[in-house]
């Protein structure tokens, strides 16, 4: 018996060391961006942006090319960690490609795009949506803003691992600048050392003839926490739209927000018992200087509680959709178009938005 409990003893000893040593690194190795940090821009200067003349803009979640229709992931109540193999997500990344293409956008904005993780094996997807892609907007500048940046995620078993990911923004008009800007952090040590860094990708574009700017901001705001995260991470964004207004510039927002806007018919995609549910953008709160654009004809996010290859889950009255992705216009900028792609969830979780607009002179 003094035997077995040396033994248990010991390897209690050992499980304690290694825990202590891990949050020990993860806390030394913790990403720690600042408040605001220039981003760089890659890529061949495209011709300014002029004023009446239409571009298209797509926004997707990408999913990091690992959710397709496939997935199913244990954050949302499935089992896997690792949810594709790496020929999946070669293919998916091809996939995306190709859409990218149908629709060739001069502006497109993705969120959850992988540079170096294990879920993804490593690819720089970036760099494959580059060579993978034939429509200009693959041919000039980009830029990439981390969110979820760690060594090595211990949680959970296996372990999501390392991963380096975030938003990139690709534009076939002259980018002149682009910045990283901090959103707040809901979560505590030592949750915090191996959680997302949310932020704000906010990319800047001359506009021909003027002194004003084109100003996109690329986002994917909170999803796990309670509540109090996307709310102080919206307000943040709120004040920074305002301010771009009050300098006559053009600003459109777009991406992932893990909420749904107000003026959304959240009767369209119910909320299963049990499921997820978005928390409400108030569209009013944001004043009338600002459009709120969704297309509800198609869902833009599915549930990865279970795969969309099952029987019956293209039933929104049996499996789980959402609108929580979205674009926010100004009102100096005219909207021709808004569209929610159907993709059928085969390469990500998300459908792209694609929205026509045009800068207005007035």
């Amino acid at each position: 018996m003094k035997k077995i409990l040396k033994l248990l003893g010991a390897i209690l000893l050992v499980a304690v060391f290694v825990c202590v040593t891990l949050i020990a690194y993860l806390t030394i190795d913790e990403y720690k961006p600042d408040d605001v940090e220039n981003v760089t821009i890659s890529g061949n200067v495209g011709e300014m942006t002029k004023m009446g003349q239409e571009y298209t803009l797509m926004s997707w979640n990408i999913g990091y090319g690992a959710l397709g229709d496939n997935a199913n992931f244990f954050m949302d109540g499935g089992k896997d960690v690792y949810t594709a193999d790496e020929t999946r997500v070669r293919e998916n990344l091809a996939d995306i490609a190709s859409w990218v293409d149908k629709y060739a956008p001069d502006f497109l904005l993705t969120q959850e795009l992988d540079r170096n993780s294990s879920r993804s094996y490593f690819i720089d997807e970036l760099e494959r949506l580059n060579s993978e892609g034939t429509s200009d907007v693959f041919d000039y500048q980009n830029c990439f803003a981390p969110n979820f940046k760690v060594s090595f995620v211990p949680l959970p078993i296996p372990p999501i691992g390392r991963v380096l990911a975030g938003e990139a923004t690709y534009s076939s008009k002259e980018m002149a600048s682009a910045e990283r800007v901090a959103l707040p952090c809901p979560f505590t040590w030592p949750l915090r050392t191996f959680n997302l860094k949310r932020c704000l990708l906010v990319s800047r574009f001359p506009v021909e003839g003027t002194d004003r700017e084109l100003v996109f901001v690329n986002l994917h705001l909170e999803a796990y926490d309670s509540g109090e995260g996307k709310i102080a991470q919206t307000n943040m964004l709120k004040e920074l739209m305002n301010n771009e207004v009050s300098k006559g510039n053009y600003i459109i927002v777009a991406g992932d927000f893990n909420q749904t806007f107000s003026n959304v018919d959240l009767s369209k995609y119910p909320v299963l018992e049990g499921m997820w549910e978005a928390g409400i953008i108030n569209i009013e709160e944001f004043g009338s200087s600002f459009s709120f654009l969704h297309d509800d004809t198609y869902p833009t996010c599915r549930s990865l509680d279970r795969s969309l290859t099952e029987v019956d889950n293209r039933n929104p009255e049996n499996f789980q959709y959402y609108m929580i992705d979205g674009v926010i216009v100004s009102s100096n900028i005219q909207v021709n178009h808004v569209e929610t792609v159907n993709t059928e969830f085969k390469c990500s979780d998300h459908n792209p938005m694609v929205v026509k607009f045009v800068l207005k002179s007035e």
